[in-house]
């Protein structure tokens, strides 16, 4: 470790440099930061993370005063912002001194793309043998495609969510559908924070270090799951369904009186109670209907009749009596439903993060709830170099660097020096 660990935080102690942006990198080292790790942010002097500008909507604090893009702060909370231009010669120097400093370094640049600045994993392993270095490409180091330019929509067409992902041919608004959240870069940054874990563990047992090879499409094609193996079983690609599932009947959305619900009936029990609550305890006891593969054999038939009975009462009343019957159940919400959820705010969810000068925003939680390690008290996502003075003043060795000369030079800035 860098430095000392604190008391219940479980990943203090370790000193995460990061020179990523956009979302699958920023996610990854948000995580860690939830953890308790130190996460110092390398951003681009003049405009810093790309998605500072992706707005509006932008984030207000309780002062009424504009924080920039929400949804730069939908992935970097926690974190500190040092605004370094690593295409400055004093910038890279800059760079390797807190590499030195530093258990992880973290990138999502283009293949090669840092081995000019002399900041790639063979450059710097040089200056910390036992550095942890994290690499998030769209194709990964190796492999035809591994100079191309990936992200996260391309990737979930190229890599088949797409195909498996919206309503079936022949039925209105047919067509591949992405979904609504950057998923893959969400799944990519959490399968990073696994592979810095891992690497971290074995760094810890062994003192080496090593290169985390991370792609989107590989991720892609890894959290298919049982569409996946449902391919590699049968040598058939999956096709759309729109809501419903392709092993399990009726798991899917049902129209009721005033609105959808979905119901998710994932054994036989289950049905037979949901059929009882409906009204049609007989449908059970048919043979087309009575198990799950038969369901699915006949799902042709059985969805029009459970559709034709769902359409008779409300939203509350089937969710009050099937969840009554432990079948589940549950409507669609949007996010205004979501977060006045009595359960959503049961469990923390909706956040006030607070910034260094004391300024609180909106923001959502960790959902990682560990007993003797918790996550720490949100913190809001910084502004651009708001950190830079501090963070090269503590890890900087002033015989070899001084800050205002850096400043000077243009290497980096402090907050507020450069719109």
């Amino acid at each position: 470790m860098t430095n000392r660990a604190a008391p219940g935080r479980a990943l203090s102690g370790i000193r995460i440099l990061d020179l990523t942006r956009i979302l699958a990198g920023p996610w990854a080292t948000q995580i860690l930061a939830d953890l308790g790790a130190e996460v110092i942010k390398i951003e681009h002097p003049e405009g810093g993370d790309d998605t500072r500008s992706w707005g509006p909507p932008n984030v207000t604090d309780d002062a009424g005063q504009d924080r920039g893009a929400a949804y730069f702060h939908s992935a970097n909370r926690g974190k500190k912002s040092v605004a370094i231009d690593i295409a400055h010669p004093e910038g890279q120097r800059t760079l390797r001194a807190l590499t030195k400093a530093s258990d992880v370094v973290i990138e999502n640049f283009k293949v090669g793309g840092l081995a000019k600045y002399g900041l790639d994993y063979e450059s710097l392993r040089r200056i910390r043998p036992d550095l942890v270095y994290c690499s998030i490409t769209g194709f990964g180091q190796t492999g035809p495609y591994a100079d191309r330019a990936g992200y996260d929509f391309l990737i979930q067409a190229m890599g088949g969510l797409m195909s498996v992902t919206g309503q079936s041919d022949g039925t209105p608004g047919a067509e591949p559908m992405k979904v609504g959240v950057a998923l893959t870069d969400v799944l990519t940054g959490l399968y990073a924070v696994i592979g810095i874990l891992a690497a971290l563990r074995h760094r810890d047992a062994t003192g080496e270090g090593q290169q985390i090879d991370m792609a989107l499409l590989d991720v892609q094609v890894a959290t298919l799951a049982n569409q996946a193996m449902n391919y590699l079983a049968t040598g058939k690609s999956p096709t759309r369904l729109g809501n419903a599932h392709p092993s399990i009947v009726p798991y899917q959305a049902f129209e009721t009186s005033d609105g959808h619900v979905i119901l998710a009936i994932g054994n036989d029990g289950q049905f037979a109670r949901f059929c009882k609550v409906a009204g049609i305890p007989g449908l059970a006891d048919d043979p087309r209907f009575a198990t799950n593969p038969a369901r699915v054999r006949n799902r042709t038939t059985l969805i029009p009749i459970l559709q034709g009975v769902m359409s008779g009462r409300s939203m509350d009343d089937w969710i009050a009596g099937l969840n009554e019957a432990s079948v589940p159940v549950g409507p669609i919400n949007d996010l205004e439903r979501v977060f006045d959820d009595p359960h959503v705010r049961a469990r923390g969810m909706h956040t006030r993060p607070v910034d260094a000068e004391g300024a609180q925003l909106r923001g959502v939680a960790s959902p990682l709830k560990l007993s003797q390690t918790p996550p720490i008290p949100p913190a809001a996502a910084p502004d651009l170099g708001a950190d830079t003075q501090s963070v090269l003043t503590r890890l900087l060795d002033p015989l070899e660097f001084d800050i205002n000369d850096l400043q000077a030079a243009g290497a980096v800035s402090f907050k507020g020096d450069r719109p």
